[in-house]
């Protein structure tokens, strides 16, 4: 197995970049998540470009390392499928349920200020919209990821035959054909069918086994080991995908900022946007022979909470300046460096505050938590 030493920093490195980029993708647009329409196209170049930079490591790239680092975990310490299922489920579930909590009342600070707020409140008193908030995420812009990915670890067993056969990886090229093709029959025929979010989840969750198929294959590919040599040779390899991958990133932030408006039905796009992750993770790996700085493992643990908080900050960004007469990269500049140092001190704190370190993956679970998981393993 090729590692720099018995921490794999390379691996930290994507965990890190992955929590940074979400902040720099959810601050690249307006506060109403668009690609600032209301100015001309000139003023649109830096936040869209920025946004297909910052953009390369998307969700699919933590869920391509959760799933890596599951099936590294299973592989270290074998375990029972039930006990697999219950540590994913602890470890994810339980900070996403208390952030469901948090973002739906701390959404009324932006509504307040943003002239929505009655919106908010009826919706806190809908038992439907609070199922969509635990089962589908959608408290609030990225709490989706962890419900995606708690069901991908149900699929484990599929990704352990990638590891073995890492062939299998090229699944992903199918699994994303058919997320794009039922996407858009689903958006195009039943959008007003009760339930509507749930199905367009499912085959979310359905195809994103690809990922799944990708970390194992990467895992296996990883532990038989390859030399210097190859890696570097890999390293090229994601290089040249890359560059592809990004010049049709290009072509599309280009129709963005002579449109002012997300172009979802640009084809080439979709399949650069989803297959980064996979050419950035290789790429990565690939260079795990090479001397990573030891700070990349302090800063690390950090990325899950960076992850889940950063959206307090950004709102908070968002409302402190929307009076000032800033330009769209004024306002993109303010918004990152804002929420990147505020979330940071507050994680800080916060992984320091033994009560709801846990939140952020920096602490064991309360007591009574242990205490209930513990029971129900012991019953069965």
């Amino acid at each position: 197995m090729p590692k720099q030493s018995d921490r794999m920093i390379w691996l930290d490195c994507l965990r890190l970049l992955a929590g940074v980029s979400m902040v720099g993708l959810h601050a690249s647009s307006d506060a109403n998540g668009l690609p600032f329409p209301d100015f001309p196209a000139e003023e649109r170049v830096f936040p869209v470009l920025f946004r297909s930079v910052i953009y390369i490591a998307r969700t699919e790239l933590f869920i391509i390392i959760s799933l890596f680092l599951l099936c590294m975990a299973v592989d270290a310490r074998p375990r029972s499928y039930a006990e697999m299922v219950r540590q994913q489920f602890r470890r994810l579930m339980v900070p996403f349920a208390f952030w469901v909590v948090v973002f739906a009342f701390y959404n009324l600070i932006k509504a307040q200020q943003f002239g929505y707020v009655d919106a908010i409140r009826t919706d806190l008193g809908s038992p439907v919209v609070w199922l969509g908030y635990f089962v589908l995420g959608d408290v609030k812009y990225h709490m989706h990821f962890l419900p995606t990915l708690f069901p991908l670890v149900f699929m484990l067993p599929l990704y352990r035959l990638a590891v073995r056969h890492p062939e299998l990886a090229l699944v992903i090229l199918l699994c994303l054909a058919a997320k794009r093709e039922i996407d858009m029959f689903l958006w195009a025929n039943l959008k007003e069918v009760a339930g509507f979010d749930y199905i367009v989840r499912f085959i979310k969750v359905l195809t994103y086994m690809g990922y799944g198929m990708v970390a194992g294959a990467f895992y296996g590919i990883y532990t038989r080991g390859f030399s210097r040599t190859e890696g570097t040779a890999l390293i090229g390899l994601a290089l040249t995908v890359g560059l592809m991958l990004y010049a049709l990133k290009l072509a599309y932030s280009w129709r963005v900022i002579n449109t002012g408006n997300w172009q979802w039905n640009f084809t080439p796009a979709f399949w650069a946007d989803f297959l980064m992750p996979v050419v950035v993770f290789l790429g990565v790996m690939a260079a795990c022979h090479r001397a990573w700085p030891l700070i990349l493992s302090k800063l690390a643990p950090f990325s899950f909470g960076l992850y889940l908080a950063h959206p307090l900050f950004l709102d908070l960004a968002e409302i402190g300046s929307r009076n000032w007469d800033l330009s769209p990269s004024q306002l993109v500049i303010v918004k990152v460096t804002f929420a990147v140092l505020t979330t940071s001190l507050f994680l800080a704190g916060l992984a320091r505050f033994k009560p709801l370190a846990w939140t952020i993956g920096m602490g064991p679970l309360p007591g009574i938590l242990r205490l209930k998981l513990t029971s129900s393993k012991a019953t069965q």
